[in-house]
Formats: C-alpha cells, structure tokens, sequence
C-alpha cells in the first residue's frame, strides 16, 4: 500500500511558447507521518533514439509532509537549445513529471508534447534552422500516462516483497521429469513377470482362447448346424407324438443348455447367449446391481 497516492496534475500555462516555464499544480493524499522529503522531478526527453539529450528540468523538495491532502504549485525552466538536437525541435516530445522518496520513484506521469510552428505555412515548409520565437509547445495533458511503483517507505513492513514466497510443499513433490514413463516401465515389469509365472504350457493355453476368440464366425457357424440337426430331430419328436409340444420346448432348451456347455469347453471366452438371461433380467442388469451393492 501506498503511503502517498496522487490525487490530480493540472497543467497551468498550456499551451505556452517554446521558451516559456513549465507550471503544475499537484494534488496528493499522505496517509502517514512521513520522516523525509517528497522529491519531485521534471524531465524533458530531447531525442526519442537516444537517452543522452535529456535534461532535468528542474526538482523540488516538499516536505514536512501533513497527513490529508496536499497541493502545490511546480514550476519549472525550458529546455536548454543546444541539448537537443537541431532535427528534434520541432515535432513531438515527452515530458516525465516524477515523483520520489528516499531516492525511491514511487509515481511517475508522463505527457506528449508538441512543438510547432504558429503558422501553416512555417509547419508545411519549415526552415533548416528552427526559428523559436515561432515556436509553440502544446502539451497533450486530456491523456496523461500514469505509472506507479511499490516502494518501502519509513517502516520495513511497508516494503514489497524482493522475492516469491518460499513455497516448502513444492520441494516435496516428485519432479515430473524423474516421474516420467515409470508408470509404463513398471507396467511391463508386471506383465514380464506375469509371463514368466504362467509358464509355456499356460501360454499356450492363452494364445488357443485367443485363436477360439478370433475365429468366432466359425464357431457360429457351427452352431448353426448343430441347432439344424436338433431342429430336424424336433420334427421327428413332433411326428410320432404331436401331444407333447410343450415338452419338447422344455428339451429344447435342455439342449441348447447342453450345447453351450460342450461350447464352452472349446472357448471360455465365447460371450454369453442372449437366453441365459432369466426373469426378464439381462447380464448386464445384473451386474449392474452386483455394483450398486458394493
């Protein structure tokens, strides 16, 4: 938090000539009993390649500082000429009004300026050597640009932290790099030794229920025929006793029992038939509700 924050900068004598001062009146909150000066800046950037033309317009120390809302008026000297470079003068510019504590910049506002002639037809055909008694700033102060800083000010708690705090649960956790692909490598560990209790005999055994599984239309197949002859057995039992269809039905399904158990023994892996179900209530209801249970 802030110990001073500005309130508002009005810009007084705008526009003005070249030559003119610089005058601003400033208006700030302190919310605290401060032990040293405010020092307030104002710098004139002469060239926007380099650094090395600008020019410390002026500074001023303000202090004490009461608690509430202050206001002054900063005034300050024209750029000096034969700092800036001649193909500068005229065109835009930015002033930097800055504002510091304990040699610390907590705010800084920044304005456009442009420098032009008083004419149209100075500023359509300019001259080679700037004439100055022409010359007027005009500073852009509807579009200022703000920029604050935290900063320590008279008590170490009001200081911002310099580092990230220390996070001592992150030091615990495993790093993803050491971490990575053990979940696969230990996954085939298993597998390999899962290989290796089974044993070739088991194996075998494996890949023929594999075989059985792949080559499931075949054993359809089979079964198509199987249930052929039954069904022309069927017919003989009809013949010679038409009285008892319902017990042949009730053989029927004796036999097709009998014949998914020969099956089974072929293939343990072969689904289970529609038929098993009882009560109206598939497998999969059923294994619903063993779920539901646990």
């Amino acid at each position: 938090m802030s110990v001073v924050s500005l309130l508002g900068v009005k810009v007084l004598n705008n526009p003005a000539k070249f030559g003119d001062a610089y005058e601003f009146e400033i208006t700030f909150e302190c919310l605290e009993q401060l032990q040293k000066d405010l020092e307030w800046k104002l710098t004139y950037v002469g060239s926007a390649t380099s650094s090395e033309h600008d020019q410390e317009l002026d500074s001023l120390l303000v202090g004490p500082i009461p608690i509430g809302v202050n206001k002054f008026i900063f005034e300050a000297d024209a750029p000096d000429l034969k700092r800036i470079p001649v193909s500068e003068i005229i065109g835009v510019t930015v002033i930097l009004l800055t504002c510091s504590y304990d040699n610390r910049e907590f705010v800084r506002v920044g304005y456009y300026v442009n420098n032009e002639y008083d004419s149209e037809e100075l500023n359509s055909k300019p001259p080679p050597k700037p004439i100055m008694e022409r010359v007027r700033r005009n500073i852009l102060a509807e579009k200022p640009r703000v920029t604050r800083f935290a900063i320590k000010w008279d008590s170490e708690d009001s200081a911002p932290a310099e580092f990230p705090p220390e996070q001592p649960e992150a030091d615990i956790v495993e790093d993803d790099g050491a971490a990575y692909g053990a979940e696969e490598a230990e996954l085939e560990a298993a597998l390999i030794k899962e290989e290796a209790a089974l044993g070739p005999e088991d194996a075998d055994e494996e890949m023929a229920g594999a075989d059985d599984t792949a080559g499931a239309p075949d054993t359809a197949a089979k079964v198509e025929d199987d249930e052929d002859s039954d069904a022309g057995s069927e017919d003989l039992e009809a013949e010679s006793s038409g009285s008892e269809d319902d017990d042949i039905e009730d053989e029927e399904g004796e036999g097709e029992g009998d014949e998914d158990m020969e099956m089974g023994e072929d293939a343990e892996n072969k689904p289970v038939a529609p038929q098993e179900a009882h009560n109206g209530q598939s497998i999969g209801e059923a294994s619903h509700g063993e779920v539901m249970v646990h």
